[in-house]
């Protein structure tokens, strides 16, 4: 939380904020509520209770929904009026921006196909230009087998981990698109495609993706967790 708080100080504070995370997927592309105070979607069990009382209370973005609405490419494009934020988007940008003064709005995955992602972010692209920040939320490796055997397996999460990294600095859009093939111990590092391809949303949403940098590092739950800027 430290290190998302510390990074947020060192850019302009946004107009706005669009996050993308894992843990929604609905196609087409849909909005998250844009009202202002609209209550969180924990969409977690077996946690301590105090993360199901956690309160993150933001501006009305209704005007962000309708620019996100004409850029989507679709009408009408549906918005759940009572989804707030799920904790891919909430975590982050409480962290970096615990005043709540942001609006920030959600738009779920349309598929997990890494180039309707890659798509996604292009659309996106010029609520950057006009001052917002558009966040990919996932995590760099996603394994539970992690949890059940670190030793076997730790090993191809660093693999992959060190393959992604390669190629998000030399802003290899094409390998990271097909990480399936070309990717070591892909399959193992991300049963599911859900917390890898939001980093497509990131690259399509950048200008340059040669611009990408690292700017933390660590693990967490026994998994990568790599956070990326680009511009």
């Amino acid at each position: 939380m430290n290190a998302l708080y510390d990074w947020a100080q060192t850019f302009p504070k946004p107009r706005a904020i669009v996050a993308v995370s894992a843990h929604w997927e609905n196609a087409p592309a849909t909005l998250s509520a844009s009202a202002a105070g609209t209550p969180l979607y924990y969409d977690f069990s077996g946690f301590d209770p105090e993360y199901y009382t956690l309160k993150y209370e933001t501006p009305d973005a209704t005007d962000l929904a309708h620019r996100i609405a004409g850029m989507l490419g679709y009408q009408p494009v549906h918005q759940f009026s009572n989804r707030g934020l799920d904790h891919g988007a909430f975590i982050p940008v409480m962290a970096m921006y615990p005043a709540g003064d942001v609006p920030v709005l959600q738009v779920s995955m349309p598929s997990l196909n890494p180039g309707d992602l890659l798509d996604l972010g292009e659309k996106l692209r010029q609520l950057r230009h006009e001052g917002a920040l558009v966040i990919g939320s996932g995590y760099m490796t996603h394994s539970f087998e992690v949890f059940r055997n670190p030793s076997r397996v730790m090993g191809y999460l660093d693999a992959f981990d060190e393959w992604a990294a390669e190629h998000i600095h030399a802003g290899d859009v094409d390998a990271l698109m097909d990480y399936m093939n070309k990717a070591p111990a892909a399959r193992i590092a991300h049963p599911t495609a859900d917390h890898y391809v939001p980093l497509l949303l990131a690259m399509g949403a950048a200008d340059d993706p040669r611009t990408a940098r690292t700017v933390f590092e660590r693990l967490g739950l026994g998994n990568h967790i790599r956070s990326v800027e680009i511009h």
